[in-house]
């Protein structure tokens, strides 16, 4: 991977295209500036050192075409920028598409990558598809999956597709399914976990997601589709996409998804290791939704990394 030294923070003009229309100038902003607090975007506002067509404007304002957007240094300090990839990630994300057009693009996620940069990461698969395809000027993550889940991610390449998607995810009209190691053995074949969940942080800084009658409204149906020695394989079907809803689901119910270091259980992991366990076993292995622009129903698999069909493997020897 090729960095850019950084660049001494300037303001930066930007001309809105159609596609780029229609957007909060907040949201535009936040989008635009990944990692900047919003506290500072939302100053700048205020301030009126955000200006659209030499003027001021409210942080509600909606983008039109054409319009040119004034964008004064926002970033204490500028972090490295990568603008080139290694052969080894690019061959291994052309090599995860599962479909590719002009609207959206769908990916079997390794594990291991973050979907986008943050603080401590540098680089995350967003950034990297927009790496990898230059030639597309509007490249966005629809939803997100954790860092060490594995599977099917998708990705639009127009501002009408995620705004399309992102609505189909809101009102439930997408079928998520994962994959997931968990401890001891389920009441029944299928089990629903019906808890709302809260997000809080610890006095670590360290955020945690909790059960708790307060919070989002969270549902999730686990099916046990094979049974091991101490686990079973279950099949987790998300009727809700509450942040590591499974995880913490699975969690209550006092099955734990096997390798979860935040939510698991130490010994059950020190155990899994020993099967080849090396990360946490969690794959989004099927996605159906309506293509955004044809309506046209689409359904995607993922198939499970060979690390973790490995473990499964050891387990059917117990």
């Amino acid at each position: 991977m090729a960095n850019s030294p950084p660049a001494p923070p300037s303001v930066q003009f930007i001309d809105i295209r159609a596609d780029q229309a229609g957007q909060r100038i907040d949201n535009f902003l936040i989008t635009l500036e990944k990692g900047v607090p919003k506290s500072r975007i939302y100053r700048a506002l205020r301030k009126g050192e955000v200006r659209v067509n030499k003027g001021r404007i409210k942080q509600t304002y909606r983008l039109q075409a054409g319009d040119q957007v004034r964008v004064p240094p926002l970033r204490v300090s500028e972090k490295v920028v990568i603008t080139e990839l290694s052969d080894s990630l690019t061959d291994a994300l052309e090599s995860a598409i599962l479909m590719e057009d002009d609207d959206i693009l769908v990916i079997n996620k390794p594990a291991g990558l973050a979907v986008h940069a943050g603080s401590q990461i540098q680089l995350g698969v967003i950034e990297a598809m927009r790496i990898i395809r230059p030639e597309n000027r509007f490249v966005e993550l629809v939803h997100r999956l954790d860092r060490d889940t594995s599977g099917c991610l998708v990705l639009a390449k127009s501002r009408t597709a995620l705004l399309n998607l992102q609505q189909q995810m809101k009102d439930s009209e997408t079928d998520k399914r994962y994959l997931t190691l968990t401890r001891g053995k389920w009441p029944a074949q299928e089990n629903i976990v019906d808890l709302a969940l809260q997000k809080n942080s610890l006095s670590s800084g360290e955020r945690m997601v909790v059960p708790d009658i307060n919070g989002k409204k969270s549902k999730t149906l686990f099916e046990v589709k094979q049974e091991f020695s101490g686990c079973q394989l279950v099949a987790a079907k998300l009727y809700t996409g509450r942040t590591h809803q499974i995880r913490v689901h699975s969690a209550s119910q006092s099955h734990p998804v096997a390798g979860d270091e935040k939510y698991g259980d130490r010994e059950f992991n020190k155990r899994l290791r020993q099967f080849g366990l090396k990360r946490m076993f969690l794959h989004a292995w099927q996605l159906s939704l309506k293509h955004p622009i044809t309506d046209e129903p689409l359904t995607f698999n993922a198939e499970l990394p060979d690390t973790l069909k490995d473990v499964l493997k050891q387990l059917e020897k117990q």
